[in-house]
């Protein structure tokens, strides 16, 4: 079993910043892929950002050049570092991980979601 726990969310003004995190715990042979994804209400989920376990990342138009998501691989856990952030950055945030729990079986798990709110 494993399980992804976020912390970061919360209450802040435009222009401000906030800095989630996700450390992934539990059957862990190998964790790869780690992301962040967010879902504003009466929105579809959408891709913020992704990272590899080699560093290799990507990023949602909307939020390139001020978003930053990093890893650390002993920990097991993703960062995001948030700067920047405008009113419609307001949205729920769920960190998603993927990867090996044994070597013959997979996962791909999602947080339980932290909530952003930028007041404008």
């Amino acid at each position: 079993q494993v399980q992804l726990v976020e912390s970061g969310g919360g209450l802040v003004q435009s222009g401000g910043s906030l800095r989630l995190s996700c450390a992934a715990s539990g059957s862990l042979f190998s964790v790869n892929n780690m992301g962040w994804y967010r879902q504003a209400p009466g929105k579809q989920r959408e891709l913020v950002a992704t990272v590899t376990r080699g560093g290799s990342t990507e990023y949602a138009d909307s939020v390139k050049g001020r978003f930053t998501i990093s890893r650390d691989n002993a920990k097991n856990t993703v960062y995001l570092q948030m700067n920047s952030l405008k009113a419609e950055d307001t949205a729920v945030y769920y960190c998603r991980a993927g990867g090996l729990a044994t070597l013959l079986r997979t996962f791909d798990v999602w947080g339980q979601g932290t909530q952003v709110t930028v007041s404008s």
